[in-house]
C-alpha cells in the first residue's frame, strides 16, 4: 500500500496541512485507490508547505506546495506512481527529497529524523537509532557521561553558549539530595522556531536528551517549561512522554536499569523575561518571573534551592547523538571552539524561509543567498538581525562572518539561538532601533534599575534624535546610557538591549540623520 505523508508541524497547519491531508484521504477513497496517510512532522522547507511525500522504491518524492485545489490533478497525474512519466510532469513535482539541493547540503545531526517520521510513533523513533544513546548511557558511570559531552564540545544553544558539559559537572559534583533537569523550552525570541520543531517533529529525542542528563549528574526530576503559545507542542510532548513512561524509559526502573527519571510539561507564563534562566526557575516555583541575584548560579543552587541543570531545547536534543555515535563524531563538526552544529532559522523578508541544520562555519551570505534565496521581496537585503529582538543588526558589509560564537563577538554581535531576520532596503533603521528600546521597556522585569529605567529613557532619546532636537548632544547620550545598560544590568535582557541599537547607530548612521536634518 502506498504511503503518503503530510506534515503535522505548527507551520504546515498554519497554511493548510489538515485541510490538504483530508482532502488527499478523501479523493483517495472517491477513486478506490489504497494508501496510508501518515501526518509526519516537517523538514523545514516553510515556504513549500503543505510539502507532500509519497514513498518509492527510490525513496520519498515530493510534491509541493499541495494545496486542496491542486489534489485532484495529482490523482489525475497518478502522483501514488510517484517515478512514473505523469507524475514527473506534474507542476508541484521536485523529484526525490533525498536529492533536493536544499536538503542535501545540510548537516542533519540534531534534526536527523525531523520530517522524516511520525513524531508520536515510539516505533518509530527507535527504527531510526532512537534511545540509542541511552542505551549507552545505562551502561555508563555518571562521569563519563558528563565526559562525552564535554569533549564534543557542545554549548549552549539556547543564546549563552556555555558550555554544557561544564555545567552538568558542576551539577554532578553538588551535594544534595534532589537534582533537577530543566529544559527550557520558552522560545521567545524573535525569527526563531528549532525548539518547537523539535518538541513537534521529534519530541522523543528531547525526552531521551533529559533522560541521559538525568542519569549525567543523579537528578531524578526533569520540567519542560513551555512557551504558553504552543499548544501543539503541549498536546505532542504530553502524548509522547506518557508513551515513554508506558514503555519503560521514564519513570522507577529505566528499562530495567534500577534508575529513574521523571518528566512533567510546565507552560509558561507568557513572559519574555522568563526565557532567562532564573527568572525562568521563579516562574517555576509559581513565582512572578523575577531575575535572580547570581552568585548562586542555578547548579549550585537553582529550582527549590537545589542543583539544577538548566538546558535549552535544542541543547538536550543533541546529547542523544552524541552518546549515540561518540563525542568525537559530533566535535568533527564546526570550526574553533565553535563544535557540531547549529539549527538555524530564516525569517523575514526571506524568499525560502524555514530551518537549516549547518556545522558552525558556513556565512551569513551562504545562508541569505543559497538557501534563502535572497529578499522576498526581489530587493537588496540591507540588514539582517541574528539573535532575536537583542541582537545586533548586521549590514551587507558583514555578510561573510562565519557562524562562529568567537567571530560574531568579534564584530558586537552574538549568535543566540540561531535566529535570522532579513530586512531588505525599505527597512527604517531608526524605527528598529527605536523598537529594541521598546521592547525592552514592555518586556523587562522591572528589578534592576539599568533595564527597568534605561529602556524607557533610551526610547525618549531616539525619538528626541529623529524629530531633530540636540542630535548630536542626544547621540551621545544613548551612547552612554547603553553603556550603563550593558555594565549595570542584572541579566542579557538590559545588558543586550543596547546591541541592536548601537549596531544600527554604527551601522546605518544615514537613517538617523535623514530625519533630523
Amino acid at each position: 500500500m502506498i504511503k503518503v505523508f503530510v506534515p503535522r508541524d505548527s507551520t504546515a497547519l498554519s497554511l493548510g496541512a489538515n485541510r490538504t491531508a483530508k482532502a488527499i484521504q478523501a479523493e483517495a477513497d472517491k477513486r478506490g485507490v489504497e494508501i496510508v496517510l501518515i501526518r509526519n512532522g516537517s523538514r523545514g522547507l516553510f515556504w513549500l508547505e503543505p510539502f507532500v511525500e509519497v514513498e518509492t522504491e527510490q525513496g520519498r518524492v515530493a510534491f509541493a506546495p499541495v494545496k486542496p485545489k491542486d489534489v485532484s490533478s495529482l490523482f489525475d497525474a497518478n502522483f501514488t506512481d510517484a517515478l512514473s512519466n505523469t507524475a514527473k510532469e506534474h507542476s508541484l513535482y521536485l523529484g526525490l527529497v533525498k536529492e533536493l539541493k536544499w536538503l542535501k547540503k545540510q548537516h542533519r545531526l540534531t534534526f536527523a529524523r525531523a520530517g522524516i517520521s511520525d513524531p508520536v510513533s515510539l516505533d518509530d523513533y527507535i527504527e531510526l537509532d532512537g534511545y540509542k544513546g541511552l542505551k549507552n548511557a545505562l551502561t555508563m558511570s555518571s562521569e563519563d557521561i558528563v565526559k562525552a559531552v564535554t569533549d564534543s564540545g557542545l554549548r549552549g544553544r539556547g543564546g549563552a553558549a556555555f558550555p554544557t558539559g561544564i555545567k552538568w559537572n558542576t551539577v554532578l559534583g553538588a551535594s544534595a539530595n534532589q537534582k533537577y533537569i530543566v529544559c527550557n523550552a520558552d522560545e521567545g525570541d524573535s525569527g526563531t522556531f528549532s525548539d518547537r520543531m523539535i518538541m513537534e517533529n521529534d519530541p522523543f529525542v528531547l525526552i531521551e536528551g533529559m533522560t541521559i542528563a538525568g542519569l549525567a549528574v543523579g537528578a531524578t526530576q526533569g520540567y519542560i517549561y513551555l512557551r504558553s503559545e504552543y499548544p501543539h507542542s503541549l498536546a505532542i510532548l504530553n502524548e509522547t512522554i506518557s508513551k515513554a513512561y508506558n514503555a519503560g524509559y521514564l519513570g522507577d526502573d529505566i528499562k530495567g536499569s534500577g534508575k529513574s527519571f521523571y518528566i512533567e510539561v510546565r507552560r509558561a507564563a507568557g513572559a519574555y523575561i522568563c526565557g532567562e534562566e532564573t527568572a525562568l526557575l521563579e516562574s517555576l516555583e509559581g513565582k512572578r518571573g523575577l531575575v535572580r541575584f547570581k552568585p548562586p548560579l542555578p547548579a549550585v543552587e537553582g529550582l527549590f534551592a537545589k542543583p539544577t541543570v538548566v538546558n535549552n531545547v535544542i541543547s538536550l536534543a543533541t546529547v542523544p547523538i552524541i552518546l549515540d555515535k561518540g563525542a568525537q563524531y559530533y566535535a568533527d563538526y564546526g570550526m574553533g571552539r565553535s563544535r557540531g552544529t547549529l539549527p538555524i532559522q530564516l525569517a523575514g523578508n526571506i524568499k525560502q524561509g524555514g530551518l537549516v541544520e549547518l556545522a558552525f562555519g558556513a556565512t551569513l551570505r551562504e545562508l541569505l543567498y543559497d538557501y534563502g534565496g535572497g529578499s522576498a521581496t526581489g530587493r537588496p537585503i540591507k540588514a539582517v538581525q541574528v539573535g532575536g529582538p537583542l541582537g545586533a543588526y548586521l549590514p551587507e558589509s558583514q555578510f561573510d562572518t562565519p557562524l562562529d560564537y568567537e567571530a560574531f563577538a568579534k564584530i558586537e554581535a552574538v549568535l543566540g539561538h540561531g535566529g535570522i531576520v532579513a530586512f531588505d532596503d525599505t527597512v527604517d533603521m531608526a524605527k528598529m532601533a527605536c523598537y529594541a528600546f521598546e521592547f525592552c521597556a514592555i518586556e523587562s522585569c522591572g528589578k534592576c534599575t539599568p533595564c527597568r529605567i534605561g529602556a524607557v529613557r533610551g526610547l525618549e532619546v531616539l525619538h528626541k534624535m529623529t524629530s531633530g532636537q540636540d542630535y548630536e548632544k542626544n547621540l551621545q547620550l544613548v551612547r552612554d546610557l547603553s553603556d550603563t545598560m550593558m555594565s549595570g544590568s542584572l541579566c542579557a535582557m538590559g545588558g543586550m538591549t543596547p546591541y541592536p541599537v548601537l549596531s544600527a547607530l554604527n551601522h546605518f548612521p544615514k537613517d538617523f540623520e535623514s530625519q533630523h536634518k
